[in-house]
């Protein structure tokens, strides 16, 4: 029978509080049907409260456990060398009060951060300007042109970060969203590189 399997370790899962992670769960193995199904049902981890909330499983982990099933099996590793497992727990009950307050604040703040921007260009001054240039005519309140600039800012935000509150316009990521991809992969990174920084200093006390 073929021994050669092929492994690849899936980039982030999200598992429950003492979920038993075993290795379909964290990788895609393909090979021989019947060899595969065996390596998936091989336990790796159980998740337990000294996890907290992230674990980090290694590919070499994963090799040691193969082996000791079977060790004449033939891995080969494909793709990431560590699997990010976020551990989820039950959120707490939604308080339309404390949503309320932070929408508050967040409204009352981008409205001082835009008027303190204008303030700064000279918008008013800007406005006024070009309306007289346009008109021939001086106001110190140039409506005409202040309403349909306030629309528009509202809309190009709206256009900009690509969302009508839970909709998207289009498939195409926003701004937002690739900043928030981003850092989760940078935060992903940080989180394999100081595991595997802690696992090392295990190794080197047990000596």
């Amino acid at each position: 029978m073929e021994k050669t399997v092929y492994i690849r370790l899936r980039h982030r899962i999200q598992v429950y509080p003492n979920e038993v992670i075993t290795i379909d769960k964290i990788a895609l193995v393909v090979g021989d049907k019947e060899l595969t199904e065996k390596i998936k049902r091989i336990f790796i981890h159980k998740i337990q409260p000294s996890d907290k909330n992230m674990v980090v499983i290694d590919v070499m982990h994963v090799l040691k456990e193969i082996h000791k099933f079977d060790h004449q099996i033939d891995t080969q590793t494909i793709g990431a060398a560590q699997t990010i497992v976020e551990i989820l727990y039950d959120k707490k009950k939604f308080s339309p009060l404390l949503f309320c307050v932070v929408w508050i604040l967040l409204f009352i703040g981008a409205g001082l951060a835009i008027m303190n921007f204008h303030e700064d260009v000279s918008m008013q001054a800007v406005h006024q300007k070009i309306y007289k240039m346009v008109t021939g005519k001086s106001n110190d309140y140039p409506l005409l042109l202040q309403i349909p600039y306030s629309l528009g800012l509202g809309i190009g935000m709206v256009l900009f970060f690509n969302h009508l509150f839970k909709k998207k316009i289009n498939e195409e990521p926003s701004p937002l969203e690739v900043e928030i991809f981003n850092y989760q992969l940078d935060l992903d990174q940080y989180v394999a590189m100081n595991e595997n920084k802690e696992n090392l200093n295990e190794v080197d006390d047990n000596r």
